[in-house]
């Protein structure tokens, strides 16, 4: 794990109670004592957290920081992602898209399709979605059926999850089904840092005909506490030109088709 995605799993895990200790990172993310505090230090530079004897809090905004730190992040992976998302949804087709960065990314580029743009009777896309940030952002465009889950709201991503979402995507058929993760592990598959969101994202891969995972190469190699599923559930993975012949090879390996987005030609 490098720097980076260090840096992004202890935001991760901030998220989830307000409070880290340097053992915790320690245990976790399985680096040196120096490594955490000198983490912790980059992060509090930052200002993503503020430093405690032994560790870190939250500020009093973090509930939303890890989205927001992301948002920034890889930026040009994740149109590279999305685009050659898009390319594979035609056009009258169900999509399911979970919440998270590279998520809305694709929720934009699906937004600017010019086959998307002419009025028409008929909606172009339905998409379905237990993320309201994606649901506000598809609401401009009147060509997209826009299809937001219940739920209880999971105010660090802007998800809803529990047992209202499972109810509503229980009662649905997607065509294709896009999957963001905290982790992609070829022998263990993708994962999230929160069970009720990883709960979601199966659920919403196991209701569609084609579940594809999108994930940006910075997560590939790395796992997060909740699994959702491998390649038995998802057919393909989309990631960018960064990630490594050995980690594209064990992939394919494992049973997925691996589609590589070139950046800078999305």
């Amino acid at each position: 794990m490098n720097r980076d995605q260090r840096l992004s799993a202890i935001l991760d895990l901030l998220g989830e109670t307000g409070r880290i200790e340097v053992e915790d990172i320690v245990e976790r993310l399985a680096v040196s004592p120096a490594t955490a505090r000198r983490d912790l230090d980059a992060l509090a530079e930052q200002q993503l957290l503020n430093r405690t004897r032994g560790g870190a809090v939250a500020h009093s905004v973090a509930y939303d920081l890890p989205l927001r730190y992301k948002n920034q992040r890889h930026v040009d992976s994740k149109a590279a992602i999305a685009a050659r998302a898009s390319e594979l949804t035609p056009r009258g087709a169900v999509v399911g898209l979970c919440g998270g960065t590279t998520t809305t990314a694709i929720a934009d580029a699906l937004m600017s399709r010019a086959d998307l743009q002419d009025p028409s009777p008929e909606p172009g896309l339905t998409v379905v979605t237990n993320a309201i940030n994606i649901a506000m952002h598809l609401a401009a465009r009147d060509q997209i059926k826009t299809v937001i889950t219940g739920g209880v709201l999971h105010a660090r991503s802007y998800e809803v999850v529990g047992s209202y979402a499972d109810s509503v995507l229980g009662a649905m058929n997607l065509d294709i089904a896009f999957i963001g993760a905290n982790g992609l592990d070829a022998a263990v598959g993708a994962s999230a840092s929160d069970e009720r969101e990883a709960a979601v994202n199966r659920l919403m891969a196991e209701r569609a005909e084609r579940a594809v995972l999108v994930v940006d190469s910075s997560k590939i190699g790395t796992r997060s506490f909740a699994a959702i599923g491998g390649a038995e559930l998802f057919d393909t993975v989309i990631t960018d030109d960064a990630v490594s012949d050995e980690q594209v090879e064990a992939l394919r390996t494992a049973g997925y088709q691996v589609i590589v987005a070139e950046v800078g030609n999305s």
